[in-house]
């Protein structure tokens, strides 16, 4: 059993390794998160069982909110003023976008219950999936809508970062693999993603994994002078671990039970990005966003997911991370209102 075990992830691990090596090749941002979710998928539709310990899941998300921090400088606010408008629009547009097209699909009977509704929330894909099920939706389909919408939102917002870098011509530079390391900043940094991931796990903090250590980095390192240190072989086993929990999802039983809701299950994530795309348009030509920008903060894929394009591209990623962490707060916390509200309507 030990040596079959130690076959499936090695299979697992070289397949990922394989893959993100290509994509690299090809420049293509998060190359590493994206070979991991395709390897993820191929392990899972094999009936290779496995599954990512929520705790290690944790910690690497925890490690992805240190990196979003250290790009976030605490005077975000001001950095807002000038787009406030245009940054609340972006916020709701999405929510109110995505209730909308769940409350065509409940009212066509393509999916039941408020399932649509849960399914086609631009929040935590996690958080989304958990909830939904105190609700009476379809817990099997809602995670297979969100993660449908990640693994669709990552390739979909990897394409247009990598085509707008070959056209623009902005060099990324290059960051090494292993560079020196000040072992007492590296340290405070995995207790930050480390006690993220504790305190989630005690209290069920919705998304609390990316948001806690995201917020106490932020104020840490612009207050005490502490600077986190993520070297990029973390950031990548991070990038790996997260990549392998959404395309694990996708075993053949789940992409079965959903075969024939499938198209109609894909036309409404195009819907809902047809309306995200409409709002970063708006932001390109009234707020004075850059197009790949505007693109990133508006679109409707997951937090961990958009920040490591994000990273990977020469985007203004405090604009990025603050709409998409307002969103996901956001939805997080009306999903219930709206699922309620929409499923008495029906």
């Amino acid at each position: 059993m030990p040596r079959q075990i130690i076959s499936k992830w090695s299979f697992l691990i070289l397949s990922s390794v394989v893959i993100s090596a290509l994509l690299k090749l090809a420049h293509i941002p998060a190359a590493v998160m994206l070979g991991a979710i395709f390897a993820g998928i191929v392990f899972s539709y094999k009936n290779m069982e496995g599954r990512i310990h929520p705790a290690v899941f944790r910690f690497s998300q925890g490690i992805i909110g240190c990196m979003i921090a250290a790009r976030i400088p605490l005077n975000i606010v001001d950095e807002l003023k000038s787009s406030w408008l245009f940054f609340i629009i972006g916020v709701l547009s999405a929510i109110i976008g995505a209730a909308f097209i769940g409350f065509i699909m409940a009212k066509k009977k393509i999916l039941p219950g408020s399932t649509a509704i849960w399914g086609i929330s631009p929040g935590g894909a996690t958080a989304m999936t958990i909830m939904s099920e105190d609700f009476g939706a379809d817990m099997r389909l809602v995670a297979f809508m969100q993660y449908m919408r990640v693994v669709f939102m990552t390739l979909l917002a990897s394409l247009v970062s990598w085509l707008w870098i070959e056209d623009s011509g902005i060099p990324v530079p290059e960051i090494p693999w292993f560079p020196t390391i000040n072992w007492y900043n590296f340290a405070l940094t995995i207790t930050l993603a480390a006690c993220g991931a504790v305190l989630t796990g005690w209290f069920k903090i919705p998304a609390g994994s990316i948001m806690l250590p995201l917020i106490f980095g932020i104020f840490l390192q612009n207050t005490s002078g502490y600077k986190l240190e993520l070297p990029y072989w973390l950031l990548a086993i991070s990038y790996t671990i997260v990549g392998w929990n959404i395309g694990l999802r996708f075993t053949r039983q789940v992409i079965m039970y959903v075969y024939k809701v499938f198209p109609k299950v894909l036309l409404s994530i195009i819907a809902l990005v047809m309306v995200c795309a409409v709002v970063a348009v708006l932001l390109v030509y009234f707020a004075d966003i850059d197009p790949l920008t505007a693109y990133l903060a508006t679109s409707p894929g997951g937090l961990d997911s958009v920040a490591i394009i994000a990273a990977s591209s020469p985007v203004n990623m405090p604009f990025i991370m603050a709409m998409q962490t307002c969103r996901l707060i956001l939805a997080v916390s009306l999903s219930p209102i709206l699922a309620r509200l929409i499923s008495k309507r029906l």
